[in-house]
């Protein structure tokens, strides 16, 4: 029997790891059960039969990371973005702010109140948003055949903000109990598995379009070795270390030696996974469900260009904007001068270097030069849906997103993360890892 699935099989034989992995699944269960539930007062099949018309456009990526709550308009058809918008907003703010960065400095009990404002700037985010797609509903409405607003008035935008407000309160509630009771990482897992929600649909639209002679079955095919290609690629990049080599010294305690031997110090390309990708995404959506929900005249159009999906501009803000968060998420996580220190305390020593402030700087500097690695690696692949829109014709959203771009990464990064967590508790009680090796290992750049 293969490695992954016996260690597959090893999971269920610990009871605290079967208990946290049948409650994660439940949880996301009750997650796409209430993506099915309509809002009071939509027609969702309406709405959901003008974008199969229009494409959708960016929105249509947007609803990708709903798991089609937005395209349908059900309770939860925000999704959890603005959670995420709240927690770039709040750790930005940390950044700049001293008494937020004091806050943020005190242990957990500062961690705790910190999350509690980015819970209320959620719910701020909420209002904004649903009050705005109340509006792009009624403007849809009054240019489809068939009404997509049953309810008219007051009541329309009072029951759209209570709802998709209390949906994403809801999702976010969801997250949090996953991420302490189930395997981990709440919030990526609901962001992932609304993006496989999407993929029967993906791969339904491709054969169409395979069917119809639209694309031939060579580009078909081709798509389908880009999808390898790709997953191979984000692997390789996502486990790939840069290993800094560490001596510590020989120390005589009684009648035995200990240290005096060799170690490396692992730092990650991507040191940051698939944050910047949601931080940047969740961003870039912001202004086209604005620009799409509050009449502005020349500036709509112009928001409109301008954050198309497929657009030059859309896409070059796009890759900046995930570069720029690799360089931030690292610089949260990674403090080389603390490393140093620890490094120092312990003895150890950078081979070549003086422990203190030498030591601090080159892992600065390295750090800093496999980042930028890592950083264009994450935008080269974000932007393959636009390359895939020029050069092979694929201008569906949803097939390009599917075949390289932000899914996929978010796809593979959120992967790898809960089998990380999953291993830890396998190795902890003396099991085998997914791998024959033991613990999944980064690769060595």
């Amino acid at each position: 029997m293969s490695q992954p699935i016996e260690a597959f099989r090893n999971s269920f034989k610990i009871p605290e790891l079967k208990q946290r992995i049948i409650f994660t699944l439940i949880m996301l269960a009750i997650y796409r059960f209430g993506a099915v539930i309509p809002t009071p007062g939509v027609d969702g099949t309406a709405l959901s039969e003008m974008f199969r018309q229009t494409g959708g456009g960016l929105l249509a990526v947007y609803d990708m990371f709903t798991g089609g709550a937005f395209e349908q308009a059900t309770v939860f058809a925000l999704g959890i973005m603005p959670y995420i918008s709240a927690s770039i907003i709040m750790q930005l703010l940390v950044a700049v702010v001293p008494a937020l960065e004091k806050l943020a400095k005190e242990g957990a009990e500062g961690q705790k109140k910190i999350t509690e404002y980015t819970r209320y700037a959620t719910i701020g985010l909420c209002i904004v948003q649903s009050f705005g797609i109340a509006v792009w509903l009624r403007n849809m409405s009054a240019s489809s055949p068939t009404p997509i607003v049953v309810t008219e008035g007051l009541p329309f935008y009072f029951m759209c903000i209570l709802t998709f407000t209390t949906g994403t309160a809801f999702i976010m509630w969801l997250g949090e109990q996953i991420s302490e009771h189930g395997v981990g990482n709440g919030i990526s897992l609901i962001i992932f598995i609304s993006i496989v929600a999407r993929m029967p649909a993906a791969l339904f639209r491709l054969f169409q379009l395979v069917q119809d002679n639209e694309i031939s079955v060579f580009m078909g095919l081709s798509m389908l070795a880009l999808l390898v290609v790709v997953i191979g690629g984000v692997i390789y990049v996502t486990t790939g270390q840069r290993r800094i080599p560490v001596q510590y010294p020989r120390q005589i305690k009684g009648r035995r030696a200990y240290g005096g031997q060799r170690s490396y110090l692992p730092l990650r390309v991507n040191q940051a996974g698939v944050i910047p990708i949601i931080f940047a995404s969740s961003i870039m959506m912001l202004p086209a469900m604005v620009g799409g929900a509050v009449p502005m005249g020349g500036m709509q159009d112009t928001l409109a260009s301008f954050f198309r999906w497929d657009g030059v501009p859309y896409n070059i803000v796009y890759a900046g904007m995930i570069i720029f968060f690799c360089y931030f998420y690292t610089a949260l996580t990674f403090n080389p001068i603390e490393m140093a220190d620890q490094l120092k305390k312990y003895g150890g020593v950078v081979m070549g270097l003086r422990p203190g402030r030498a030591t601090a700087d080159y892992l600065n500097r390295v750090m800093n030069r496999i980042t930028l690695v890592g950083a264009i690696f994450l935008a080269g692949v974000a932007l393959i849906p636009n390359v895939m829109n020029v050069f092979m014709g694929i201008r569906d959203p949803l097939i390009s997103s599917f075949f390289g771009g932000t899914s996929l990464l978010i796809l593979v990064g959120v992967a790898l993360d809960t089998v990380r967590q999953i291993e830890q508790h396998l190795i902890m009680r003396n099991y085998e890892g997914f791998m024959k090796s033991g613990r999944m290992r980064g690769r060595r750049f």
